[in-house]
């Protein structure tokens, strides 16, 4: 038997058994530790895939493997998180009697992660782009956004952000807009640059993405995938490449 060929699985697992822990945190409401786990995941899910090039040990059960396991660290565990969020928002007195249904809304981001997940598996045009929000990217999307107010003792202006979606007017459009656009960037025809191939777009993503992340926490974390995003669309225009 040669190890080797088990190691990247082995990687995928710990992927996978981060990502459960991410899902019973997020069900007890516990968004910091949960994001940490989603964190893990991601570190995991890029090693393994690492792991796989430099070993030379590709298998089919290990990309259905890496599919099942980012389907529950990247779509089901920050899912529970807006859910959990939506269970413990204060919902007006008008709303109480249907205020039941919105956790489950949360669930679209697993649905679309699958969708998400099932395309990739099946579109040759992304061997070393990505079409759509790579879920690992959606997940700490989300976690970062649910735990924006943990940064806020960090830098003074991020407290007005933090309100926006735990004021009671504003916070349910907010998360809700959240689900819907976490759900459709997963599936646009958007291409996505790819942090497996080196160049100066990435080099320049990486170093914004440490300094945001360095001094505004989780929300930076947030806010690096909407510069992956924007970068993304910019690359689109700059290139004059049509979307299809």
């Amino acid at each position: 038997m040669n190890i080797k060929n088990h190691i990247p699985n082995t990687i995928t697992c710990l992927n996978l058994f981060s990502g459960c822990i991410a899902v019973a945190l997020a069900f007890q409401g516990n968004l910091l530790a949960s994001a940490l786990f989603i964190f893990a995941s991601a570190i995991f899910d890029f090693f393994d895939g690492f792991a796989a090039r430099k070993l030379k040990a590709f298998s089919i059960i290990g990309k259905d493997l890496d599919s099942l396991a980012d389907l529950i660290s990247f779509g089901l565990a920050p899912a529970t998180m807006v859910s959990s969020l939506l269970k413990e928002y204060q919902y007006p007195e008008y709303m109480f009697d249907y205020a039941f249904i919105f956790p489950y809304i949360a669930y679209l981001i697993a649905v679309f992660s699958a969708l998400r997940l099932a395309k990739f598996n099946n579109d040759e045009r992304q061997s070393n782009t990505f079409i759509g929000l790579p879920t690992p990217a959606n997940a700490l999307f989300i976690a970062g956004f649910a735990n924006a107010p943990s940064a806020s003792f960090l830098w003074q202006p991020l407290t007005s952000f933090s309100d926006m979606w735990t004021n009671q007017v504003s916070g349910l459009f907010v998360l809700l807009g959240l689900i819907a656009i976490s759900s459709f960037l997963l599936v646009s025809p958007i291409p996505m640059f790819s942090l497996k191939q080196t160049g100066k777009l990435q080099y320049v993503f990486l170093t914004i993405s440490v300094i945001l992340i360095g001094t505004c926490g989780f929300l930076g974390m947030f806010m690096s995938i909407s510069v992956y995003i924007l970068f993304s669309i910019f690359k689109i225009i700059a290139t004059s490449k049509t979307i299809k």
